[in-house]
C-alpha cells in the first residue's frame, strides 16, 4: 500500500447529547417506588412508592425534555456528502 493514499473527510457530522444523571435518578426512583410495596422501614411503605413514583415522572420529564433540546439544537440542513471510500486491490496470500 501506497504511504501517500489520502482519505476525504466524511461528509456527515454526529452529534452527542449532553451528560445527564437523569437515567441514573429515573432508575433509582423506579426501585424506591417498586421496593415502597415490599418495606416498611421508618415509614409506611407508602410513602416510599410515592415518592419514588413522582421522582420517576420528574427524572422523566427532564429526560424528555432534554432529548427534545438535543433534537431542535442540530442543523437544519446538512450537506449530503458521503465518505468516499479508497479502492484497494485485493489479491490472494503468497504461498
Amino acid at each position: 500500500m501506497s504511504a501517500a493514499r489520502r482519505v476525504p473527510e466524511p461528509g456527515e457530522l454526529v452529534h452527542r447529547p449532553r451528560p445527564s444523571w437523569a437515567p441514573a435518578v429515573f432508575s433509582f426512583a423506579l426501585a424506591l417506588a417498586l421496593c415502597g410495596a415490599f418495606v416498611d422501614f421508618m415509614f409506611p411503605g407508602w410513602i416510599y412508592s410515592i415518592a419514588g413514583g413522582l421522582l420517576a415522572l420528574l427524572a422523566l420529564r427532564a429526560m424528555i425534555g432534554d432529548a427534545t433540546r438535543s433534537y431542535y439544537r442540530l442543523p437544519r440542513r446538512q450537506r449530503v456528502r458521503g465518505a468516499v471510500l479508497p479502492v484497494e486491490r485485493i489479491s490472494p496470500p503468497r504461498s
